[in-house]
């Protein structure tokens, strides 16, 4: 049996598209905006505000360790929303073998002791930036600095909830070059050591 695999991705890296299709060939579910949808249902807030607070923080200068938050935790939005996607994100996992796109899900399913493989995706600046210009409608800045911004929200975001740093190897099983490596490969490299680390003889 295949295990959770959970990406971790630098912005315009292609973490979503490489996990997607890493859950098509094995043949599990795939979670990403479909965990916003969820907690959009659960929360009452609008999606456009979910899409913002749950992988991203605002409050950069609250550096609170992530283990001062019970998985029921509710005190600002963004805490009500992490401790709705907490759950969900463990819903998803007992369900069985899956692929889970960020949103700290490599640190809550540790803290649930569910067994994952962690990946993160990263790339350099001029591969991520011809992504995001190929594939975003509007970039309402100089492409650097909003690949910069995003980053910077999402590192904030997963040391404010986890106390660990964003994209540090110790964190990870495997990190991937996609812009060196390319998509194609970073699935197939992936694929070929989830089948043979997990796959039943």
């Amino acid at each position: 049996m295949y295990p959770v695999i959970t990406i971790g991705r630098e912005f315009g890296s292609g973490g979503h598209d490489i996990g997607k299709a890493v859950a098509e060939r094995l043949g599990v579910p795939f979670y990403d905006s479909a965990i916003m949808q969820q907690v959009a249902e659960q929360s009452g807030y609008a999606q456009e505000f979910i899409n913002v607070h749950g992988e991203y923080t605002t409050g950069m200068d609250r550096w609170f360790s992530g283990s001062v938050f019970p998985m029921n935790y509710f005190g600002t939005p963004q805490d009500q929303i992490f401790s709705i996607q907490s759950r969900i994100i463990q819903d998803c996992a007992k369900k069985g073998s899956c692929v889970i796109v960020g949103r700290c899900a490599d640190y809550i399913l540790n803290r649930a002791g569910i067994e994952t493989l962690n990946i993160f995706i990263h790339a350099d600046k001029e591969s991520r930036a011809a992504r995001v210009l190929d594939r975003e409608k509007d970039v309402p800045e100089d492409v650097e600095k909003f690949l910069e911004r995003k980053d910077k929200g999402r590192r904030a975001y997963y040391r404010y909830y986890t106390d660990r740093i964003w994209g540090s190897y110790e964190n990870y099983h495997l990190n991937l070059d996609s812009g060196f490596l390319g998509e194609e490969n970073c699935v197939d490299l992936i694929v070929d050591i989830v089948k043979k680390l997990y796959q039943n003889p």
